[in-house]
């Protein structure tokens, strides 16, 4: 078997506002990518501008050695418009509360996500990396979440956290307005959901488990 590749599209955008920073949460990035290594996967890391991606610095705080070894590989990404995406096997979105901002209305990021799945390949994200499958439009024009079954950070989740004033939609609200079939799991649970080819986990907590629906339906 030739050797998988995964293409791993993290945010760009570093402030929710002047007293909030944010980023990419880390474990959500570390976690699957150390999955994804030890599987003997080629990963590509681009973010939405390229460069080094911002890491939401709460995210940090539980970081371990591990996930700081692991953070080097943000530090110089490429950007996501010079990625020719026609041979990976799988895209897979880790959250963040920036990619609310950046990964919504992106129009390369929806043009790869549709190509992903249109041709039968993996598409996977995780928290609020779902906001980036809100921009993306089957060939019919429908949007891809439509009657799929997802999850993602839910409303009650981010009430939680208490950012749900400080974001531009609520995710779960925006995903549901889009006709996904939205499926949440009591706050903070480790829960993933499949269809077909579409993988989601709800929070930072679901991360091993989505990146390990990836490996299981490629493998």
């Amino acid at each position: 078997m030739a050797q998988r590749r995964v293409l791993m599209v993290v945010t760009s955008h570093s402030q929710i506002s002047s007293e909030h920073p944010t980023g990419v949460w880390l474990s959500e990035f570390t976690e699957p990518y150390t999955l994804f290594r030890d599987a003997g996967y080629d990963i590509t890391v681009a973010s939405i501008q390229g460069g080094a991606a911002p890491v939401d610095p709460r995210s940090l705080k539980e970081a371990s050695p591990e996930d700081l070894a692991v953070k080097k590989q943000l530090e110089t990404t490429v950007s996501l418009r010079e990625v020719a995406t026609d041979g990976f096997d799988a895209i897979f979105l880790p959250g963040g509360h920036g990619t609310m901002f950046d990964m919504p209305d992106n129009v390369e990021l929806a043009r790869a996500i549709t190509s992903f799945y249109e041709s039968g390949r993996v598409v996977a994200a995780v928290c609020h990396g779902p906001a980036g499958l809100l921009g993306a439009r089957l060939s019919d024009g429908t949007p891809l979440i439509q009657g799929k079954r997802v999850t993602g950070f839910t409303n009650e989740e981010e009430r939680e956290a208490g950012f749900d004033a400080l974001m531009p939609f609520l995710l779960e609200s925006r995903l549901r307005e889009l006709g996904a079939t939205f499926v949440g799991a009591p706050v903070w649970s480790d829960h993933i959901e499949q269809d077909g080819l579409l993988i989601t986990g709800q929070n930072p907590q679901s991360s091993k488990s989505a990146a390990k629906a990836v490996i299981d339906t490629l493998n």
